[in-house]
Formats: C-alpha cells, structure tokens, sequence
C-alpha cells in the first residue's frame, strides 16, 4: 500500500513538474545583438571616461590610443564634441575591405577580428565611412566590439546600447 501511495505522490508532483517547466520556457523570440549608440551627444563635456573605460576594459591598459571610441572636438575647447564610433554597418566597409579576411562580417552582423590573419595594411582604416577603425602602434585596428564599458563609464548618458535583430 505505501508503494502505491508513494506511486501516486511521484505521479503527481512528475506532473506538477512539467507543468511548472512548461511554464518557464520563455516564448522564442527573434535574436538579437546590441549596438552602441550616441544617443545624447549635445551632452557630451569630453571628460574622455568612456574611452579610457574601453582601453581598460578591453586591454587592461589606460591608454587613448587604445580605445574603440574617440572624442573629438569641434572647433577647439569652446567647440563641441564629436563621438566616434563603430554604427555596426550592415555592409560593413571595414570587413569588405580588408584583404586577408582578419575582419570577418559574421551572419548575425558582427565584424570580428582575427589578429593572427592581420597584415597591418590599414584598409580597414581608409574605408571606414566614420573614422571608428584606427590602426594602434602595432598597426592592427582597434574596432568597438560593442561591449557596453563606456556606457557604464559615461557620466552624462551620452551613450547607449540598443538591441538589434541579428544580421541587420
């Protein structure tokens, strides 16, 4: 009798279970990848925090030569600021570019670089349309990954993250 009960107790909370499973699968959405936005840029004040937390983020250096966005001023100190930085182009001028492949377009739309493919040619460079690839002093390009650091970094909520559909 207590083999039957016990039956009936894993019987029911099996059940219970998948239910509860069921309902946690969160319903399937399109993917989606993030890209930084300047999405304020009259707030600007070129306190450079958003390119030294980039440099520090991704190279554990503290260095503006180093860092995948720039602030460039407009008309001196009086002027204002312009924000450089990757726009994720869906045709990706950079990647088309490059002739050995060390920047790659992936289908989801992100640019990835392969160190050990670059040349050090600078086509990338040249054919960005926004000035957001540089070269560093190896002579290997420095390209926002997208990551968010100078987002968190950014004083004045100058930059942002979006979430766009994949590939676009």
């Amino acid at each position: 009798m207590i083999g039957m009960v016990e039956h009936s107790v894993e019987k029911q909370t099996s059940g219970i279970a998948a239910e509860a499973a069921d309902a946690t699968v969160p319903p399937s959405r399109p993917k989606t990848r993030r890209r930084l936005k300047v999405a304020h840029p009259e707030r600007c004040i070129g306190c450079l925090g958003c390119m030294f937390a980039c440099s520090r983020t991704r190279l554990g250096i503290v260095s503006l030569d180093s860092s995948a966005i720039k602030i460039q001023t407009q008309g001196g100190i009086e002027g204002d600021y312009r924000v450089v930085v990757c726009r994720a182009c869906p045709d990706a001028p950079c990647a088309r570019a490059c002739p050995t492949g060390a920047l790659e377009r992936k289908p989801d739309g992100r640019v990835v670089f392969h160190r050990e493919l670059c040349r050090g040619c600078g086509e990338c460079e040249k054919a960005c349309l926004v000035g957001a690839v540089a070269l560093n002093q190896e002579k290997l390009p420095v390209k926002c990954i997208h990551c968010g650091a100078c987002v968190k970094f950014c004083p004045h909520g100058v930059l942002e993250l979006e979430e766009i559909p994949s590939g676009g």
